[in-house]
């Protein structure tokens, strides 16, 4: 754990989902994974296969669907059209590459839940205790039910998702938008808000927005990870979300 001893003029948090509230990461990288290797045999291609860890961190990890598509296609020289939001599952444009990952993801979820952290739950109540308002923000459409579905969707004061950013056509990480958007219905100021992501999108996210702290979450307790997410941006990088009650218990309520 690195950073500040605290972080005492925030008076909101805006989370990530994936990976900091869900274990749902694993899933957008199997889907990832299946729709990538997918193209690269249909291809006929001699490159390896999609890595679900190094790749999905540095390329797709907390990015909008498209983009994640076009930046891993672009990674490895593989040029398709970007077609468009209607193309079906496959390998013929970059949409359909999105759809395809979206299709498997969608089979993923039936087949288990998504459960929270074991530190969320107690996290959250910590923090709403203290005065600190909270919203859950993510570029996937599935954030909301998930959140719903795992029992937390009713702690947060505010949730922008895929859904969201789409119907106010807000551009997805590294770009600011969606936390600007949750700290706006959160109406506390960016300088008065901290965004806490597992991702070095959302990392940059947070600093292009003039938040008033970026916190990084390593789960793996990984130190080149750790390392990469305070290169990023953020102030902190901390194991488990309970560590942010002590961080931001000098904050005001």
């Amino acid at each position: 754990m690195t950073g500040r001893p605290a972080l005492e003029s925030v008076r909101a948090v805006v989370f990530d989902t994936d990976g900091v509230l869900l274990d749902s990461a694993s899933l957008h990288a199997a889907a990832w994974k299946a729709a990538f290797d997918g193209c690269l045999e249909a291809r006929a291609s001699e490159q390896p296969p999609f890595d679900a860890d190094v790749e999905y961190r540095r390329l797709v990890d907390g990015k909008a669907r498209f983009d994640g598509a076009r930046a891993f296609l672009e990674a490895r020289g593989l040029a398709l059209p970007a077609g468009c939001a209607g193309d079906p599952p496959g390998c013929g444009s970059v949409w359909a590459v999105a759809a395809r990952k979206e299709q498997v993801f969608t089979r993923l979820l039936r087949s288990r839940p998504v459960p929270p952290f074991p530190d969320v739950v107690p996290a959250l109540h910590g923090l709403r205790g203290d005065g600190i308002r909270c919203a859950a923000v993510s570029a996937s459409r599935h954030a909301g039910d998930l959140l719903d579905a795992a029992g937390i969707g009713d702690l947060f004061d505010a949730e922008v998702d895929g859904r969201e950013a789409a119907r106010l056509r807000l551009p997805g990480k590294p770009d600011p938008a969606l936390f600007l958007e949750a700290a706006s219905r959160l109406r506390t100021p960016p300088g008065d808000t901290a965004v806490v992501e597992d991702a070095l999108a959302g990392v940059e996210a947070g600093r292009r927005g003039a938040f008033g702290a970026v916190v990084g979450v390593d789960r793996a307790a990984d130190p080149r990870r750790a390392s990469a997410l305070a290169a990023g941006g953020a102030d902190l990088v901390l194991r488990e979300l309970t560590a942010l009650l002590t961080h931001l218990s000098g904050a005001p309520t």
